[in-house]
């Protein structure tokens, strides 16, 4: 049997169970190898429920002898108690909402149960459990042999109704019997310079371990395995881009960057420096560059994007710099005007708000090389589109935008063009490794000097009133603010005010003398963008918003802001948000409303009111939140991972990573990984596979 092979072809799945299988991701034999455990349970040491110890977690094996159902709560929930007994007490377990049981539940029928115990209330002394981890009722058929199985380190899937763990074990214990084809996909000399587990033992362990140190083994062989193809791929698809074709030599900087540089009003930062430097020397090399910036909010990544414009018009080629947003491209287009047309620069502007005629002319300046630079939003990217000589690219916040809208805007050019990435989204070195792979990364983490600190408090919903007596002293002093929710509409299955309710509150209350707006992301694109206008100009003083704003806006008198319901946004985005604020001369202030019901949303809420360091924001976000959430909202484009975790296995990156750069000058260890690369990631890594 191939791992290609449909999961059908393994005994104990049918049509119905195939189907099933399918909704949950599973189609091939390697889909369900790779479907991997969420946890373990240790039922190696089975605990008497006479010495069962309050609130530890604890394996208990009985005998049902009493099952009772009911109906309870206000939309009558079902309810199965089952006693269990093994001959030294009694334990009562409770299962809520889960009438299919019934049938399972079978009074004289031996269960296993993990979970923690409580005293039941009413008891006299009692012990139940009504939160378990796992349990597995044994079939009459089940013999000793097999009922000693279960006492030993049982795997646990996320499973459903129909699909429960019982079905998982059975299933993967008949699959790794099976005589499946498991061909090695790491070179040997890598499997042997970092002493990691064969394949098959490594499969046949993730899913059945003796003990915990193997588990742990074979869990970094495949998290190893995981990271190395990965990095491979993006190394490969990093090296064939720089060698399908010369890129564009630039000259050292001539008069007129000097020019440029001389006129700034300010001196670069460190880190500015720096990172100008890197791009520099990409850009003066015969090699496309491909650069990602990072750089905190406010920390000047558009001063650096506008340096290396201005390098590629100096050497006679165009730039492009595309934005996510309208308001935003205009912005820069306006700054980038009042910086560069004095020294003759041709700018122009693109976006889909233009009228035809317009565009037409704008399109006309491109061809005909009669501008230098473009600045647009998506638009850049139709097919009318054509450059005369496309020298650089710049994306603005990378992430907004899928990988294949900067690729189409890379291949405009007759040649082959520089890029420069940025993005103000923090990202921690471990996955930036893994997310941004096949770029070189320079990072400006310090603000420039000037730049007023943002003060941060947390406040529970109570102090509302006073909150926003504030905000109204403020605004009657010129300055303008921020009100951003987590929700557009009001939801009846929420109990949270919406955009839309704080906006008729404070509208037609307490700001009731003042010019409010709303925007959220179901209105249209051309009303979003005039109140978003109307904001800017300062003819609307209160924004009502949700998290449109995240990214986008620059309005320097905008000084305080107000985050409703603080602890429904995730640290990073709180952080994106806070930006949009402090970019004046005023001081500024962020004030976060939570109640903060939970521990883990008060320690958030306090590690954002503590610093204001987004990359330190982005590695906490990351720890309390999971790869999975921070990971989705980077839309890299990568393949997801299965097994490993880009937070905890930081050091089996770093050895993936070096085992990847070593492979890549081994020509065996490159013949070895490419067709392996070619059927695992034939999608992500299909144009590096295939030549």
């Amino acid at each position: 049997m191939k791992v290609t092979d449909s999961v059908q072809y393994i005994k104990g799945v049918g049509p119905k169970k195939k189907a099933e299988l399918a909704r949950l991701g599973i189609a091939t034999v390697y889909d369900l190898l790779t479907y991997f455990p969420r946890t373990y349970e240790d039922q190696s040491v089975l605990t008497r429920i006479a010495d069962l110890r309050p609130g530890e977690q604890q394996t208990v094996s009985g005998v049902i002898t009493k099952l009772q159902e009911r109906q309870g709560g206000r939309r009558g929930m079902t309810i199965l108690t089952a006693l269990i007994g093994d001959g030294s007490g009694f334990l009562k377990v409770t299962w809520f909402n889960q009438k299919y049981l019934k049938k399972q539940l079978i009074v004289g029928r031996r269960i296993f149960v993990t979970g923690r115990a409580a005293y039941a209330f009413g008891g006299r002394g009692q012990f139940e459990m009504s939160q378990l981890s796992s349990f597995e009722i044994l079939t009459e058929e089940t013999g000793e042999e097999e009922a000693a199985a279960h006492c030993g380190i049982q795997p646990v899937y996320p499973a459903t109704e129909r699909l429960n763990q019982k079905f998982f074990r059975k299933l993967l214990q008949e699959a790794l019997a099976a005589d499946i084809e498991l061909p090695e996909v790491v070179p040997a000399s890598v499997c042997q310079e970092y002493h990691l587990m064969p394949r098959r033992e490594a499969f046949e362990t993730i899913h059945f371990p003796k003990d915990f140190a193997a588990l742990k083994a074979a869990r970094r062989r495949l998290a190893f395995e995981e990271l190395y193809l990965i990095q491979c791929g993006l190394m490969l698809l990093k090296k064939k881009v720089q060698q399908s074709a010369a890129g564009i030599r630039h000259a050292k900087d001539g008069e007129l960057l000097t020019r440029v540089r001389k006129s700034l009003p300010f001196t670069l930062t460190h880190d500015q420096e720096s990172t100008w430097q890197d791009i520099r020397g990409d850009m003066e090399r015969d090699v496309p560059m491909r650069r990602l910036v990072q750089g905190d909010v406010g920390s000047g990544k558009t001063v650096i994007a506008m340096l290396a414009l201005v390098k590629t018009v100096e050497n006679g080629c165009q730039g492009a710099l595309m934005a996510p947003t309208e308001i935003l491209a205009e912005q820069h287009y306006e700054s980038f005007c009042r910086q560069l047309q004095p020294f003759g620069i041709r700018i122009s502007f693109l976006s889909g708000r233009l009228t035809k005629k317009q565009r037409e002319a704008v399109y006309h300046e491109i061809a005909a090389h009669e501008t230098d630079i473009v600045i647009g939003t998506h638009a850049l990217i139709q097919d009318d589109v054509q450059f005369n000589r496309l020298g650089l690219v710049v994306t603005d916040e990378q992430h907004r935008f899928g990988v294949a809208q900067r690729t189409a805007l890379e291949k405009k050019g007759s040649c082959v063009p520089d890029v420069l990435v940025m993005t103000a989204t923090p990202i921690p070195r471990t996955m930036t490794l893994t997310v941004y792979g096949d770029l070189d990364v320079s990072l400006i983490r310090e603000l420039p000097p000037g730049r007023k600190p943002i003060r941060t408090f947390v406040r529970r919903p109570d102090r509302r009133p006073l909150i926003y007596r504030y905000v109204h002293s403020q605004l009657e002093e010129g300055r303008q603010a921020y009100v951003v929710c987590p929700l557009i509409e009001m939801k009846e299955d929420s109990d949270l005010p919406s955009a839309e309710e704080i906006y008729d509150e404070l509208r037609y209350g307490i700001f009731q003398d003042m010019a409010c707006g709303l925007v959220h992301g179901k209105m249209r694109p051309a009303e979003k963008e005039a109140v978003m206008e109307a904001f800017y100009k300062g003819e609307i003083k209160l924004l009502v918003s949700t998290t449109v704003i995240e990214v986008g806006v620059n309005v320097p008198n905008a000084s305080i802001m107000v985050v409703e319901h603080a602890d429904r946004f995730g640290l990073s985005q709180l952080h994106q948000l806070r930006g949009r604020i402090g970019r004046g001369s005023y001081a500024s202030y962020c004030i976060l409303v939570s109640e903060g019901k939970t521990q883990q949303a008060r320690e958030r809420l306090t590690i954002m009111a503590e610093t204001s360091d987004g990359f330190r924001l982005a590695e906490e976000d990351l720890r309390l939140r999971g790869p999975g959430q921070f990971f989705g909202a980077m839309q890299h484009g990568l393949p997801d991972l299965k097994i490993a975790d880009v937070l905890k296995d930081s050091d089996i990156l770093i050895e993936a990573r070096r085992a990847a750069i070593a492979s890549l000058k081994r020509r065996e260890d490159l013949d070895f990984v490419l067709p392996v690369l070619a059927l695992q990631y034939r999608e992500q890594f299909q144009h590096i596979t295939e030549s």
